[in-house]
């Protein structure tokens, strides 16, 4: 036994061995490069050689959003959790204790009441890295309590929708939240508020069927998809192949189903030109307001 080769050596790299982070390189879905992490959040999560938007975190959406990455929370409604004490592979509650450990976040909504190019605005985001952004009773009361945040500050109401529909672990519970956020855009409609929806990738299911086509105008991020079944379940029930880019933005907005496709980089622009516009308001003069105190929540 060479114990220089066998004891020595293992030791010593042992002793200089640099712990590199899990996360540091980022490889592009679309053209397969390696992208330095740091770099990718620096573009706002855009990959900077292919334009390709990845998925953010409701907390990154909303700091892309609101000047200076600034705003102040809304408390959100608590409610029953695991109602039918569902059960398949793994306990229900022992799914959201996992993914409130993953995301730090107690569902998949977070709402945020601040400025957006200096235009006050109430914004709710799904975040579809908490149980892939599904819609149950907490995220329909999170959807709620924002547009009812909209009303009282009276402000347009903005949805960055991300979601594979509802969450069926709460069965006619989750189903039941379709049409109570319908009535809640039904309120801000009736109140004269702006209602913006920004799709972005995927927007599918329950979702697609209810809020998430109920804005005044449909914004769309590159590249998502949005649509109600997938193009697998599509193709095998009609037995046809689907055209090239089929629920994708850009094709929906070639057949109209959305108004715009706007760059992840654009989007705080768009919505303060576009709430402006249509609550009459003027075209700022120049002088940016500051962001609203982050001391307290809504």
């Amino acid at each position: 036994m060479n114990w220089i080769s066998e004891v020595v050596r293992p030791r010593i790299k042992t002793l200089f061995k640099r712990e590199s982070p899990e996360n540091l390189w980022i490889k592009c879905p679309d053209s397969g490069q390696m992208v330095f992490h740091k770099d990718v959040e620096a573009n706002g999560f855009v990959i900077p050689g292919s334009d390709h938007h990845m998925r953010v975190t409701a907390t990154d959406r909303l700091r892309l959003t609101f000047d200076e990455g600034k705003w102040l929370d809304v408390a959100l409604p608590d409610v029953a959790i695991d109602p039918l004490k569902f059960r398949d592979e793994k306990r229900y509650i022992d799914r959201l204790k996992d993914a409130r450990a993953k995301t730090g976040a107690i569902d998949a909504f977070k709402v945020g009441y601040g400025r957006v190019q200096g235009l006050a605005m109430t914004l709710a985001v799904q975040d579809f890295h908490f149980m892939g952004g599904s819609l149950g009773m907490a995220a329909g009361e999170a959807f709620i309590r924002g547009a009812e945040t909209a009303l009282e500050k009276k402000t347009p109401y903005v949805v960055f929708a991300a979601s594979g529909g509802a969450r069926m672990q709460e069965g006619i519970l989750s189903l039941m939240q379709l049409p109570r956020t319908t009535v809640a855009v039904r309120m801000l409609r009736n109140a004269g508020l702006p209602y913006f929806v920004v799709l972005t990738n995927p927007t599918t299911g329950g979702v697609t069927a209810s809020y998430a086509m109920l804005g005044d105008i449909h914004i769309a991020e590159p590249g998502a998809l949005i649509g109600f079944a997938g193009p697998r379940v599509i193709e095998q029930t009609i037995r046809e192949k689907l055209p090239d880019g089929f629920q994708r933005a850009e094709y929906l907005k070639d057949h109209g189903m959305v108004d715009m496709v706007v760059h992840r980089h654009e989007i705080p622009a768009t919505l303060a030109r576009l709430g402006r516009l249509l609550t009459k308001q003027p075209a700022p003069d120049g002088a940016v307001k500051p962001p609203l105190p982050v001391a307290e929540a809504v």
